[in-house]
């Protein structure tokens, strides 16, 4: 499987089992490393959607990349402007700020090399690719700087 060609990468019931799960072992803080768990409220529900995401740690920024492309979680990040990352029962809320695809190519080439193991399978270049690899795909890709909105994380 390889990137979003157009729109969405849609997940499969056991990649969505298994999301569930890892967001609840992340969320808890049985699950650490890299995952945190993204929390959005949705623009047509309004009810706070959740999953597991790798947010990209780059000079001193945080960023949220979407391998799967226009993804509802992108949609109503877009939408809400805020966000909250969740992890071990601590959560931060942050403003989001879409990179435009023209400065992407770095932000893409930095998340495939760093979580390669788990976003691999959806980009068609391989971890290690020079930036302006990415310089075609970015449309496809959203990404988000992520701005925190307060200074302290609260309990979730």
């Amino acid at each position: 499987m390889t990137g979003p060609a157009s729109g969405f990468l849609k997940p499969s019931g056991v990649e969505r089992l298994f999301g569930g799960v890892l967001a609840f072992l992340v969320r808890v803080g049985i699950v650490r490393g890299h995952f945190f768990v993204l929390e959005v409220r949705g623009r047509k529900s309004g009810k706070t959607l959740s999953l597991p995401v790798d947010p990209l740690d780059l000079d001193g920024r945080r960023y949220l990349v979407c391998a799967r492309g226009e993804s509802n979680w992108v949609r109503n990040a877009r939408a809400a402007g805020a966000v909250a990352l969740v992890r071990a029962l601590r959560r931060q809320r942050y403003q989001v700020r879409e990179i435009p695809p023209e400065l992407r190519p770095p932000f893409l080439k930095a998340y495939l090399d760093r979580f390669a193991a788990e976003v691999q399978r959806f980009f068609p270049v391989p971890k290690g690719s020079p930036a302006d690899a990415f310089a075609e795909l970015a449309p496809r890709y959203p990404v988000f700087e992520l701005r925190a909105l307060d200074d302290t994380a609260s309990a979730a």
